[in-house]
């Protein structure tokens, strides 16, 4: 498939932002067929390389196969370099219709509470206009933890409807930036990795992330966040992070 210009990061046209990969991910473990109806409760995708707006494949497999719970792998792979760029693994649980416990309360505020906000003039286009971003609290360029709803604009697939899972995964590698603690000019704050355990399903378009980033005294960062949608708490994620000067 060929990556279009709306994946691409805020530092450039070359290279995905990386939320496109991770639900890119997301859809090749969701398309794995067991026989089951399983919903993933940890997905981690580790960024092998920059990931290229250009042709990719992406392939899965389950590596352990389980009557409760069953582990699986999907692999990016840039097309023309003949190389793995991005690599996801995945537990996925049995649906269940009841739980120990009942939802988490749905959140005060929606979409409709926040404001957008213009991008800074140095970010590329694409993958920051190819989401809606409302802003409740924070904003960007403003250091500090912030909160925002986000929904992708774009599907993931042309001619797809994107699942939530998808959605959410598209959003949820922005926790570090929605919080930056740093000057992107002065610093850079880069995930090698993202980390989402999920507590159901997800569902509907919105998810809020609640971020915050923790700067260590050397090159090492964390970004969480905890992701709401429209029934409440659905997720919580982590990031490492590489802070070096530029």
């Amino acid at each position: 498939m060929l990556s279009q210009p709306s994946t691409a990061g805020p530092w450039g046209p070359e290279s995905q932002h990386g939320g496109p990969p991770a639900a890119l991910l997301a859809r090749a473990i969701e398309l794995l067929d067991t026989g089951s109806d399983p919903v993933v409760g940890r997905l981690t995708m580790e960024l092998l390389g920059p990931v290229p707006v250009g042709p990719v494949t992406v392939d899965a497999a389950v590596v352990r196969p389980g009557r409760n719970v069953e582990l699986c792998e999907a692999t990016l792979h840039d097309e023309q370099a003949g190389r793995a760029v991005a690599r996801a693994s995945a537990w996925r649980f049995p649906a269940a219709a009841e739980g120990p416990r009942k939802d988490f309360a749905p959140l005060s505020h929606g979409p409709g509470d926040g404001e957008e906000q213009a991008p800074p003039p140095f970010w590329s286009p694409g993958y920051v206009q190819a989401v809606e971003w409302r802003w409740v609290k924070g904003g960007v360029g403003v250091p500090g933890p912030a909160l925002v709803w986000m929904r992708p604009r774009v599907a993931l697939v042309e001619g797809e409807e994107p699942t939530p899972l998808q959605r959410l995964m598209a959003c949820a590698d922005s926790a570090s930036g929605v919080s930056s603690e740093l000057d992107p000019a002065k610093w850079g704050f880069q995930n090698p990795e993202l980390t989402v355990h999920l507590l159901r399903e997800p569902v509907g378009e919105w998810f809020c992330l609640d971020a915050e980033t923790t700067l260590g005294s050397g090159s090492i960062g964390l970004a969480t966040s905890a992701v709401y949608d429209e029934r409440g708490l659905v997720a919580r994620t982590s990031q490492a992070l590489l802070t070096l000067r530029r």
